[in-house]
C-alpha cells in the first residue's frame, strides 16, 4: 500500500502543481485534496498554490461556486480577504442578493459553506447565510445523489464544524460518484485511508491493552472509562500519522480528566474529603498525607501520579519533559474548579451567571484537553505557547464556551436527574426570570458568535503557531459531533458509535 500510495502521490502532486487547466479546476483539486484528507502529503504545494492564488486575487471574473470556494479556501488557511470586496457583485441594485443565483444550487452550497468562515461584522456574509440556507433548504426535493447528499450534510453540519476524518469518510463517497473525479486522486485516497485507519486501529489496541493491564476497571470501579472514546476525540484533533504518539498519550491523559470528573461529580465524597483531595492534586506528591479520604479517592490519585511518572519518562528521551508541568497544571485547575461546583451541588445552589460562567466554562476542559493533545505533538512548542493557552485567550474562551453551553443544552436534563449542578441554562432561567426555550435561543446565538471569535484568530496575522491554534478549532468540531443533539461521550450516543465503527472498524471497499 505504501509503494502504491508513493506513486499515486507523485501523480497528484504534478496535478496540483500544474495551472494549464485554469483557476477553477485549480480551486476545485485543492478542495477535493483537503476534503478527501491527503493534504498533509502535500502541505508544501498547496501552500504555494494558494498563496499565488491569493496574489492573483483579484483576476477572472468567476462565477458564485469559484468566486465562494477561492474565499473559503483561503480563508481555511489564514488569508484576511474581505468578504465585502468579493461577494458585493452577486448583490443587485436594491442590495439584495440576484434571484438569478437562486438556479445555481452547487454556487448556492459554496456560498453556503463560505460564510462559515466569518468574523464579526461581516453582514454580506450574514445576509448570505440566511439567503443560501432557505434556498437550499427548497432545493433538496429538487436536485439528485450527489448532490443532495452534500447538501444535506452541509445542512445539518457545514464543513467549518465538521470533524475532519468523519467529514473524509463521507465525502469519498460523494466524490466517487461525481462524474468528474480524478482516478489517481480518488485510488490514493481510499489507500491512504485504509493505510492510515491501520495506524489507528494499532494505536487503539495498545492503549485499551495498556488500560486492561492497569486493571483500572477494578482499581477505579466508579468512574466512566472512556479509553474508546477519549482515542475517538484524539484522532478529531489530529489523525495524522506523524501525531501517533501525542494521540496514545492525549488519550490516556483524557481518560484520567474524565475520572478526575466524576471524582466530584457523580462519585464525590463531603466538600470537606474533596477539599483535602484538592490539596493533595496542588500538592502532587505521592507521599503527601491523605488522611479521612476514602479508598478510592487514594486509588485514583496514586494512579494519575504513577501515570504520569511514565508519561514524563517517556517524554524526557526526546526532550519534552518540560511540558509534564502545564499538563499538571491544568489538572490542578481542572480539580480547583470542580471543587466549586462540588459546593454548589450540595449546598444547592443555583448561582448567578456571573459566578456560575466562569467557572463552568473553564470546568468544561477545553484548556485542559488542548494541553494534554499538545504533550507527544513532535512539533516544536515554546513554554511560551503552554503559557499563553493557560491564560484562555480568546480562541480558548471560545471553544470554552461553545462546549459548554453545547453541553448543558443537550444535557441539561438527564444531568439534573442525577443530581448534578444547575446548568447554565437553570441559572439564566432563575436569573432572567425567562422560559427554557429562551434561555436556549440566547445560547445559540452566543454559540455563533463565538464561532466567529474562532474564525478571527485563525486569521492573519495569528497569535501563534497554526498547528496550536488548530487543536482550538478541532476540539470545537470535536464539540460540535459529540454534543449536538444529544451528549455523545456521557452516553456513547449514536454518533461516536457510528463514528468509532467509520474509523476505525471498518475499511473502505478499494473498488
Amino acid at each position: 500500500m505504501e509503494q502504491q500510495i508513493a506513486k499515486l502521490k507523485v501523480l497528484v502532486r504534478e496535478l496540483l502543481t500544474s495551472t494549464a487547466a485554469g483557476l477553477s479546476h485549480q480551486l476545485k483539486f485543492i478542495d477535493d485534496i483537503q476534503r478527501l484528507g491527503v493534504s498533509y502529503h502535500f502541505e508544501t504545494e498547496l501552500a504555494e498554490a494558494l498563496e499565488n492564488i491569493h496574489a492573483r486575487l483579484h483576476d477572472g471574473d468567476l462565477d458564485l461556486y469559484n468566486e465562494s470556494l477561492r474565499f473559503r479556501l483561503l480563508r481555511q488557511h489564514g488569508y484576511n480577504i474581505s468578504s465585502g470586496d468579493i461577494f458585493k457583485k452577486f448583490k443587485d441594485a436594491n442590495g439584495n442578493f440576484k434571484e438569478s443565483l437562486i438556479a445555481d444550487v452547487p454556487g448556492m452550497l459554496s456560498l453556503y459553506e463560505a460564510t462559515h468562515l466569518r468574523v464579526h461584522g461581516e453582514e454580506i456574509l450574514e445576509e448570505a447565510l440566511v439567503f443560501t440556507t432557505n434556498h437550499l433548504e427548497l432545493a433538496m426535493s429538487q436536485v439528485s445523489y450527489p448532490l443532495k447528499a452534500q447538501i444535506s450534510a452541509a445542512l445539518e453540519r457545514p464543513l467549518r464544524r465538521s470533524l475532519e476524518r468523519l467529514s473524509v469518510r463521507n465525502y469519498i463517497t460523494i466524490y466517487q460518484a461525481t462524474t468528474s473525479h480524478n482516478e489517481a486522486l480518488l485510488k490514493l485516497v481510499k489507500l491512504d485511508f485504509n493505510l492510515l485507519q491501520s495506524l489507528h486501529k494499532e494505536e487503539l489496541s495498545e492503549v485499551t491493552r495498556w488500560w486492561k493491564e492497569q486493571d483500572y476497571e477494578r482499581k477505579i470501579p466508579f468512574a466512566r472509562h472512556r479509553i474508546v472514546e477519549c482515542f475517538f476525540w484524539m484522532v478529531g484533533m489530529y489523525y495524522e500519522p506523524q501525531y501517533s504518539a501525542a494521540r496514545k498519550i492525549g488519550s490516556k491523559l483524557c481518560t484520567f480528566a474524565t475520572m478526575l470528573d466524576d471524582v466530584y461529580d457523580s462519585y464525590g465524597g463531603t466538600v470537606e474529603e474533596l477539599k483535602i483531595f484538592r490539596a493533595a492534586m496542588d500538592r502532587w506528591d505521592v507521599n503527601c498525607c491523605m488522611d479521612g479520604l476514602p479508598p478510592y479517592m487514594i486509588g485514583f490519585y496514586h494512579s494519575l501520579l504513577d501515570m504520569m511518572n511514565a508519561i514524563e519518562e517517556e517524554l524526557e528521551k526526546q526532550g519534552l519533559s518540560y511540558r509534564v508541568q502545564y499538563a499538571k497544571q491544568v489538572l490542578k485547575n481542572q480539580a480547583r474548579d470542580y471543587l466549586v461546583e462540588a459546593k454548589w451541588l450540595q449546598e444547592e445552589c443555583t448561582p448567578s451567571m456571573e459566578e456560575y460562567m466562569p467557572v463552568r466554562t473553564r470546568s468544561a476542559g477545553s484548556c485542559m484537553t488542548i494541553v494534554l493533545s499538545l504533550l507527544g505533538m513532535n512539533d516544536n512548542i515554546p513554554k511560551e505557547t503552554f503559557e499563553w493557552i493557560l491564560k484562555y485567550p480568546k480562541i480558548i474562551r471560545a471553544a470554552s464556551l461553545i462546549f459548554r453551553l453545547m453541553d448543558d443544552i443537550e444535557g441539561c436534563k438527564s444531568e439534573k436527574e442525577q443530581g448534578d449542578v444547575a446548568s447554565s441554562i437553570d441559572c439564566y432561567m432563575k436569573q432572567y426570570r425567562v422560559s427554557e426555550e429562551e434561555a436556549i435561543d440566547v445560547f445559540n446565538k452566543q454559540i455563533v458568535e463565538a464561532w466567529k471569535d474562532i474564525n478571527e484568530d485563525l486569521l492573519q496575522p495569528i497569535a501563534k503557531p497554526m498547528y496550536v491554534l488548530k487543536r482550538a478549532l478541532n476540539f470545537t468540531r470535536n464539540v460540535d459531533v459529540v454534543y449536538k443533539g444529544e451528549d455523545g461521550f456521557k452516553y456513547v450516543g449514536k454518533v461516536v458509535k457510528q463514528g468509532v465503527a467509520a474509523l476505525f472498524v471498518d475499511p473502505l471497499p478499494l473498488e
